[in-house]
């Protein structure tokens, strides 16, 4: 499983790039789109939104459950992915690329976030 060394992670499986001009991408890990199995609906936060970090703020659903997307860090949502909207698969199929979720502009980054090595340690056990 890929865990590229410049994202940070979340104990919740979601992972996000560094901020550029404080806009930072969110998607969930191939870890979480391996365990949900199919992805078949994705309800993404909307642009506008303003969400709060460890707090829910979407839903991906599989063939196999239903499971809350969870806010990484504290912000408002700039972009959603339409193209994981129209075609949820994409979480499955390029979960670290074109299966992104939404951007948001961060104003508070919890310091929880966990590294590549600390996700991989946090997965294997």
């Amino acid at each position: 499983m890929s865990n590229p060394q410049q994202l940070r992670y979340t104990k919740e499986h979601e992972w996000l790039t560094a901020a550029e001009e404080g806009v930072a991408t969110v998607g969930i890990t191939e870890f979480a789109a391996n365990a949900l199995g199919d992805v078949v609906y994705a309800q993404l936060p909307a642009v506008g939104d303003t969400i709060t970090a460890g707090e829910s703020c979407g839903e991906l659903e599989s063939t196999k459950s239903v499971s809350d997307l969870y806010a990484p860090v504290t912000g408002e949502v700039v972009e959603a992915n339409q193209d994981v909207v129209d075609d949820p698969s994409l979480v499955n199929s390029a979960p670290l690329e074109g299966g992104w979720l939404f951007k948001v502009k961060i104003t508070d980054e919890p310091a929880d976030l966990l590294s590549a090595d600390e996700y991989a340690a946090f997965t294997a056990g």
